[in-house]
């Protein structure tokens, strides 16, 4: 499984929005220059990310993007999904219909184990700690 385009711009839109003041609105052209993200692309992941509940967009002038919670409620994982939709690494471990051989293959064990540990190690990165860890590699610290 690869991580889409999409996916990894809702990465960075989210860690940036990490990294701000809650209560700031943050305006778009911001993050697109701090992240390096295209424009358009990062109109579109907004709109996935907010309604997911992720984010909370203001129209306008004044407008741009907030998290509707503390970084130390979001995780990658709600972040990725949001976007691309539940992980799977295969149609096998979609449902045992996708998959005739699921109830009795040995294999499908292995990729149903595999998917959960993604699931959990992603679920398990908050935002929280993930912009200590972007505050602390920008400016070379070695303890937060």
């Amino acid at each position: 499984m690869m991580l889409t385009r999409a996916g990894e711009y809702a990465v960075r839109c989210v860690l940036y929005l990490s990294l701000q003041d809650r209560d700031r609105i943050v305006p778009k052209k911001e993050i697109i220059e701090a992240m390096g993200l295209p424009d358009a692309f990062l109109s579109k992941v907004a709109q996935s990310l907010a309604k997911s509940g992720i984010i909370q967009i203001r129209q306008g002038a004044r407008g741009g993007y907030r998290l509707t919670r503390p970084p130390s409620e979001i995780n990658l994982l709600q972040v990725v999904e949001a976007v691309d939709g539940e992980i799977f690494l295969n149609e096998c471990v979609m449902s045992f219909e996708s998959c005739p051989r699921s109830p009795f293959c040995g294999v499908h064990q292995v990729w149903q184990k595999a998917r959960q540990r993604l699931r959990d190690t992603l679920a398990e990165a908050d935002f929280e700690q993930l912009g200590r860890e972007e505050l602390c590699e920008n400016k070379s610290c070695s303890t937060i």
